[in-house]
């Protein structure tokens, strides 16, 4: 399968951060879909679309309970 074949998954882990992941691979341990599926680039534009603020959820809440 070329790259251009190879299709992807959007992950989350617990911190909201995001990531892309084979479609037929089990995901990394701590990582679940969110239901997006595609190609690279189509997961990477929904990623960007998605995460616009960068940090990790535990340092959003710390930082807005201050």
């Amino acid at each position: 399968m070329s790259n251009e074949e190879q299709r992807y998954k959007v992950v989350m882990n617990h911190e909201e951060q995001y990531s892309i992941w084979p479609a037929d691979r089990e995901n990394a341990l701590g990582w679940t879909d969110v239901g997006v599926v595609g190609t690279k680039e189509e997961c990477l534009a929904y990623i960007e679309t998605v995460w616009t603020d960068m940090r990790p959820r535990s340092l959003r809440e710390q930082m807005s309970a201050e």
